[in-house]
């Protein structure tokens, strides 16, 4: 299959890039970078659909970061994710593309809800301030791929992972998600040789990662199979640990021994949010690496690139 791939800088997107060159040769991967293609110019995405003779797009292209920058920049977190999937789906869609993966999230999921979060439970409730914005696009995005299956008997579906991570995340920026921003935290506390790392919030707050490499996977063997699935798949990885167990776990891989402080005036979003991926099991969905040796992987990984520098 030709394949457009949206946001192929992205961690997702390298993931899925690698992969696919070592394990599906059979898939042709093309992922535009910014200077070639600026998805939020709706005629040029459109003419570079009509142009490409793809038989599927993955949509994994958005502008991404942590809690600190939800919530400082929630205009954009909004309307430049609005702009950009209204016009990757809809060139698609124009293009008579049939298949399309758009990469959902679990923060469109509501605020505090019952768990584990079911598919079914999107809308039923509030949403997470602190992340609205996101949410918002992510659900726009998602149920504008469901109105075109069902108009139009295409196969857009939608993934909603848990809470990803990878050797590609961004360590040590504003974009930060939580696992890259306690390893960049805990390895400068090493290296500065402090005894003290600061947690934002509680430490309660349950959250529930995955791999990045294993939900690659799953969309380059499932990407010519849409038709088989549903509107909405979850793909979580089945267990969920607690913030400061995660802020346990990587300290105990930089062997660091100093203590945590909570600074409880700082958000910390969601006290839980774990999905029920129990119907993407159904369509051979199962993550593959357990989180010690993920977690294991990603620190190697770290400290070899930050001693190359």
């Amino acid at each position: 299959m030709r394949i457009l791939l949206t946001g192929g800088s992205g961690m997702l997107g390298q993931s899925l890039r690698a992969i696919a060159v070592r394990e599906f040769p059979q898939h042709e991967i093309i992922a535009p970078t910014r200077s070639q293609l600026m998805l939020t110019n709706r005629d040029a995405v459109a003419e570079f659909m009509q142009n490409g003779e793809f038989d599927a797009v993955i949509h994994g292209a958005a502008r991404v970061g942590g809690i600190q920058a939800n919530i400082a920049h929630p205009v954009a977190f909004l309307a430049e994710n609005l702009q950009i999937n209204d016009a990757v789906i809809m060139g698609a869609y124009k293009a008579k593309i049939e298949r399309l993966f758009f990469l959902g999230s679990s923060c469109m999921y509501p605020k505090d809800y019952k768990q584990p979060l079911k598919e079914e439970y999107i809308l039923q409730a509030p949403l997470e301030p602190t992340n609205e914005g996101y949410a918002l696009s992510k659900i726009t995005g998602a149920r504008l791929c469901e109105y075109i299956s069902t108009q139009s008997g295409y196969a857009y579906k939608t993934l909603i992972p848990c809470n990803l991570f990878g050797e590609n995340d961004h360590f040590g920026s504003d974009a930060s998600h939580l696992i890259a921003a306690i390893v960049t935290k805990i390895s400068e506390a090493v290296n500065d040789n402090k005894d003290t790392v600061e947690i934002w919030g509680s430490g309660n707050a349950r959250r529930e990662f995955l791999l990045v490499d294993d939900l690659a996977r799953f969309i380059l063997q499932n990407i010519d199979k849409g038709h088989e699935l549903p509107a909405y798949l979850n793909t979580g990885y089945g267990q969920d640990h607690s913030v400061f167990e995660y802020y346990q776990m990587i300290a105990e891989l930089f062997s660091f021994k100093g203590t945590f402080t909570f600074d409880t005036s700082k958000p910390e979003g969601m006290m839980a949010k774990q999905m029920d991926s129990s119907i993407a099991a159904k369509h051979g969905w199962g993550p593959v690496t357990p989180i010690n040796q993920a977690l294991e992987r990603i620190v190697q990984k770290f400290q070899m690139q930050t001693q190359d520098q």
